[in-house]
């Protein structure tokens, strides 16, 4: 979901006065798998990364999504994964938890992580692939730019500045 704090500014693309919208982002919980998700499966060494992975990664990490690693990777293989995303631009939110805080104790909680979004390799359908993935994930940008242009439309009944400030259409 997208909030709109609204204010007026000239819109060259219409040539007109109009609603500007910033959009403030909901912050997503993208939880997202390692070992044939983010690099090839190789376990338990480390595959090559797949293609756009760190790209995706990187971006989403951009809009301020938290990205939670969630891996059946411990121990030494953990740490080994958690150094090479952060060697290629990516600080993780939480690792195989909720929160970083989150103590896991396995007779109070369940390994099961709170997300929006998982990111697997093993959902139904196979692994999408970073790219259709970033289109899926980006298609609120888009949705968004077109929601702008029908309020300016409305606002300016499709006129043009000189239309607006003489009266004429």
């Amino acid at each position: 979901m997208i909030q709109h704090n609204k204010k007026l500014v000239f819109c060259e693309e219409k040539r007109t006065f109009a609603p500007f919208f910033t959009r403030t982002r909901r912050t997503m919980i993208i939880a997202i798998d390692f070992d044939g998700t983010i690099v090839e499966h190789r376990y338990p060494e480390i595959g090559k990364p797949l293609l756009f992975a760190f790209e995706t990664l990187r971006e989403l990490q951009k809009r301020k999504h938290n990205l939670v690693l969630w891996t059946f990777r411990a121990g030494k293989e953990l740490d080994e994964a958690v150094e090479f995303c952060r060697s290629n631009g990516i600080e993780f939110y939480a690792v195989n938890k909720n929160f970083p805080e989150e103590v896991f104790d396995e007779a109070t909680a369940s390994r099961k992580i709170i997300a929006d979004i998982y990111i697997d390799d093993r959902n139904v359908g196979g692994f999408l692939g970073w790219s259709k993935i970033w289109e899926i994930l980006s298609q609120e940008d888009i949705i968004d730019k077109r929601q702008e242009i029908e309020v300016v439309n409305k606002m300016t009944g499709n006129r043009s500045l000189w239309q607006q400030l003489f009266g004429k259409k």
